[in-house]
């Protein structure tokens, strides 16, 4: 499955001159954890989550506001979403295996990752989208892929019965390359872990 399948696009992004406070209401508008952050000629240049949003907001102290009582400059706190990005994001490609997405939101323990073509940021991908298309169930994923199929053999050449996420497809084809099509469209289901088209065995997504 590739990050293209699943990610979130059009993606609603921030200038990284914008105030906290207009940050926190997109993200609370658009019901998002993380905005990507760009600069004036549209680059990406950083992530602003709800933790950096509150990281600077909400004091771990319950004592807190007394000591900004005591403070000279009651007023040193971020007010630009620069001041609490975070700078060099991880980022992805469309064409990338969500595996491999997957495994780099765990290893460096962030929720969602930016997706760049060609240096623009065309789309999001977050843990939550990851696990929608990893639990529909093998019913679902069965019909997607019969649909797929139905409409590029123009009618019902093959039977699609996908179990624990694994398509199998069978029926004859007119030649190698048409075979190769057919894998390649059922891959492109997200929640399609392989597909197995009999002799040719299972196929990774």
């Amino acid at each position: 499955m590739r990050v293209k399948d699943i990610m979130s696009s059009p993606v609603y992004t921030v200038l990284q001159t914008a105030s906290v406070e207009s940050a926190a209401k997109v993200l609370t508008a658009r019901s998002v954890t993380a905005l990507p952050v760009l600069d004036t000629t549209g680059r990406l240049v950083g992530m602003v989550g709800e933790g950096d949003l509150l990281w600077h907001r909400v004091p771990a102290d319950p004592t807190a506001h007394i000591q900004r009582l005591l403070d000279t400059d009651p007023e040193s706190r971020p007010g630009m979403v620069v001041e609490v990005m975070s700078a060099y994001p991880i980022t992805t490609r469309p064409e990338a295996d969500v595996a491999d997405v997957a495994g780099a939101m765990l290893d460096n323990d962030i929720r969602s990752i930016p997706v760049l073509e060609d240096g623009t940021v065309v789309g999001i991908i977050s843990r939550r989208d990851i696990l929608r298309a990893m639990v529909r169930g093998d019913d679902v994923l069965t019909a997607e892929v019969q649909h797929r199929l139905d409409e590029y053999g123009d009618g019902h050449r093959w039977t699609v019965i996908v179990e624990g996420g694994v398509a199998h497809v069978s029926g004859t084809f007119d030649d190698e390359t048409e075979q190769g099509i057919v894998v390649v469209l059922a891959r492109t289901v997200p929640g399609v872990a392989a597909v197995d088209v009999g002799a040719a065995g299972p196929v990774g997504g």
